[in-house]
């Protein structure tokens, strides 16, 4: 597929999400819905690249397209920058200035015909098995479920991956994602406010660590856009279409 000029993270993607926006009605006023919802958080937080940057549905909607679907808003930033986790026994993080946030589970995961971003020669292309089993996984070894996650890092280099997300990690069913989103659920008083710092797409692209740090900020209290309902538990996905991860921070 290289030969015919799919190079980039984004072209890869595109086809994935082309497919799967074929097969269950997506729509790019559902991508928009993500995008804006992040960046309307990254305007309350300093250290977001969308500081003070409102995006509206026209912005969206007359940026360049990318890679078909894929829109200029769809596709996370080139950034330089830095996070850091301080990680430490439960017993210590309490004497600490900071509340802590409790590591619950976390685990890793890959499937049967993984690739580095592509996995186009699995059986199915319309969903995303290693999310699927690191969702099970980190629900199993956390005791708890979908229902008992009150808010959201997911992973957003892209948009459509977030909506394939929701789906693997049981928010809802399949095909189903699109409504969830087009909804507001990822918003502040949402069922699931997700990435409130404003994620790879909008505050910046640190490979995720930033997102973690928002997680650690939902439990203590502290995110620049805390939602009104109580956060007690907070999941983190790592990488999209690559052997990847998830994470449950918890209350202590």
């Amino acid at each position: 597929y290289m030969t015919y000029g799919m190079l980039t993270p984004a072209s890869l993607v595109a086809m994935i999400a082309h497919k799967y926006m074929h097969e269950y009605g997506v729509t790019s006023r559902d991508l928009a819905e993500i995008a804006i919802t992040q960046r309307n958080y990254a305007l309350n937080n300093p250290a977001a690249a969308g500081f003070g940057r409102p995006l509206s549905l026209d912005d969206y909607m007359n940026s360049k397209m990318i890679s078909e679907p894929l829109r200029l808003y769809d596709c996370c930033q080139e950034t330089d920058g830095g996070a850091a986790i301080l990680l430490t026994s439960v017993e210590r993080a309490r004497d600490l200035k900071q509340k802590p946030a409790v590591v619950r589970a976390v685990t890793q995961a890959s499937t049967k015909g993984q690739e580095q971003m592509t996995s186009f020669y699995r059986d199915d292309m319309n969903s995303l098995p290693e999310m699927e089993l690191a969702a099970k996984r980190v629900y199993e070894i956390a005791g708890l479920g979908p229902e008992d996650i009150d808010a959201a890092c997911l992973y957003d280099a892209f948009t459509p991956e977030v909506i394939m997300q929701l789906e693997s990690f049981g928010f809802c069913g399949r095909g189903e994602a699109k409504d969830f989103v087009a909804d507001g659920n990822l918003r502040i008083d949402g069922r699931l406010p997700n990435n409130t710092h404003g994620g790879l797409l909008s505050e910046a692209y640190i490979h995720g660590v930033n997102n973690i740090a928002e997680g650690a900020r939902l439990i203590r209290g502290s995110s620049c856009n805390q939602p009104t309902k109580g956060v007690e538990h907070v999941l983190v996905s790592s990488g999209v279409g690559v052997p990847t991860g998830a994470l449950i921070l918890g209350q202590d």
